[in-house]
């Protein structure tokens, strides 16, 4: 990411191509007003021209200048309405040049100065540092096991004192009971926000007054006694999952070259991948090829409008959910309704301050990619659909066929699953769906893909692993699931998976499909007495 004087450089060279096309649009100016008493059939041509320039002169600085030139937009736009024309308001408008031009001339200072959001940082693969201040020691070992169980480092904590003093965390966990329990109240935490890791809290009482008071200690999650172990951790997971994923990818549709340019290096300064649009004709294939999570749309450009534009992006369902941001000088509060209503989602007028450029997008993108994920993911665990890890395992095969690398592919399923139903109740039979899937995504690499196939069944996608480094994998995450201990109703319980697993690797591509390989395996590793793995070669681990 460029540093601030390198960013501030790459503005001033923008702003400069600006000024020397603000000459060039001042002088058409010129020529259009001049014609006006003779030829109001110009006024249309003045209106637009006045139209752009109102949006782009604000952003680069001449602030002035962009209220006057909307005025006269405005005025402009009044005669083109009216059911004649106003002989005075034409001799207003034939001077319309001549007032912007000594603004021009003025020397302002920037309404905004870029401001960098922070994208996050690479994450370095390390554990995940836990903190506990759990007074109960029952309560405290459990979590511990369970958390460890899963990959998280565990760090232990008898005061608030001893939190404050430690190392950097990644989450803390707070057992606020028994009722009564003033430990939020502690100075540590009444710190600012940010200054303290995520929060979660336990509590003993589930009250209005006991959320709220989590809510304003900063807390991130809220779990009553007994604690719903899979479910904590599946709330650390989508907490940490929020804070990563690559960058966004924000679409730009617009003729104006130096705005464009402006927008570009100030969301790609933020880390935000950033693609331009200023032919129609270009405008699908880009979106094919890039998949924006948000377009940028100018409402008005010479031969085409951005309601028309944005809905031809409508047409297809695969960009349904993409939210399409008008960027505009229109302050018609009905033109933009109409605009919105017709296939946009949010309206920006120009000028646009770097500031609320990057909040708008930033908030946008991240409700964009939160809702897809949503779609995309099974409910229970927050895995991919039986349909999308189907896709995502015809895209890993096709890549790992491309490039000649190994990909394995492991069917997991969880072993009599329906006697943990039978015994305990089906909720209970969910928190172990769940604790597994949380645990095969937090020992799983991000490159590897997982997902619910169905009921107990679950598809991992190893690229570049080979069966015998996939079955070292699955043999790690058999032990520890089989360490897991679940509860209901007082009585305690373990469960294990067997699992079937299968590769192409090398120069041995087989004909057959490798999901139908992998269930195949499964079977025999279920029929040799499950509790284990088994490789589409038949040889039990």
């Amino acid at each position: 990411m460029p540093d601030t004087p390198q960013l501030q450089t790459q503005l001033d060279a923008i702003e400069a191509r600006f000024r020397q096309r603000l000459d060039d649009e001042l002088d058409t100016l010129d020529a259009l007003s001049a014609q006006l008493q003779q030829n109001p059939d110009a006024l249309p041509n003045l209106r637009d021209r006045l139209h752009k320039l109102a949006g782009s002169a604000g952003t680069f600085g001449y602030v002035e200048l962009g209220v006057l030139a909307r005025d006269l937009e405005e005025q402009a736009q009044q005669q083109l309405e009216a059911t004649c024309l106003d002989p005075q308001a034409l001799i207003a408008l034939t001077k319309a040049g001549a007032q912007l031009r000594p603004l021009l001339q003025r020397s302002e200072q920037r309404e905004a100065q870029p401001q960098q959001l922070d994208a996050g940082s690479p994450d370095d693969d390390r554990h995940r540092r836990i903190g506990l201040l759990i007074e109960d020691a029952g309560l405290a070992r459990q979590m511990a096991q369970t958390l460890d169980s899963f990959g998280y480092q565990v760090i232990p904590f008898a005061t608030p004192a001893a939190v404050q003093a430690a190392p950097s965390l990644d989450a803390l966990i707070i057992d606020t009971s028994p009722p009564g329990n003033r430990l939020l109240e502690h100075p540590v935490f009444q710190q600012a926000p940010g200054q303290l890791p995520p929060l979660l809290i336990i509590s003993s009482l589930d009250t209005f007054s006991s959320r709220l008071q989590a809510v304003r200690a900063g807390a991130v999650g809220f779990f009553t006694k007994p604690v719903d172990l899979p479910l904590l951790e599946r709330r650390l997971e989508r907490d940490f999952s929020s804070q990563q994923g690559g960058p966004f990818r924000v679409l730009i549709v617009d003729d104006d070259t130096e705005l464009t340019a402006r927008y570009q290096l100030v969301l790609s300064n933020a880390g935000i991948r950033v693609d331009t649009v200023s032919d129609a004709n270009l405008l699908l294939d880009k979106m094919h090829k890039f998949i924006p999570e948000v377009v940028l749309m100018d409402l008005n450009m010479p031969e085409y409008s951005g309601p028309e534009l944005a809905q031809v992006i409508r047409l297809d369902d695969d960009w349904l959910r993409v939210p399409i941001v008008y960027l505009s000088a229109e302050t018609n509060a009905e033109r933009q309704m109409s605009a919105l209503l017709k296939a946009g989602d949010d309206f920006i007028t120009k000028p646009i301050s770097d500031s609320t450029l990057l909040t708008t997008v930033y908030a946008r993108a991240q409700r964009a990619r939160m809702v897809s994920d949503a779609l995309a993911r099974d409910s229970l665990t927050g895995l991919l659909k039986h349909a999308d890890i189907k896709e995502q395992l015809e895209l890993e095969a096709e890549r790992a066929k491309r490039s000649q690398a190994p990909v394995s592919v492991a069917m997991i399923d969880i072993d009599h699953f329906k006697n943990v139903n039978d015994s305990y109740g089906h909720a209970c039979g969910d928190n172990v769906i769940r604790a597994l899937s949380n645990m095969l995504r937090q020992r799983l690499r991000k490159v590897d893909r997982l997902g619910r196939y169905g009921g107990e069944e679950f598809v991992a996608v190893l690229p570049g692993c080979s069966s015998k480094d996939a079955t070292q994998l699955l043999e790690s995450i058999r032990e520890a699931f089989n360490a897991l201990q679940f509860s209901s109703g007082g009585q305690q319980f373990h469960c294990s998976f067997s699992a079937g697993i299968s590769a192409c690797e090398a120069d041995a591509w087989a004909d057959e499909e490798l999901l139908e390989r992998a269930d195949r395996a499964l079977y025999r590793a279920k029929q040799s007495g499950r509790n284990r793995l088994c490789r589409d070669d038949g040889v039990p681990d």
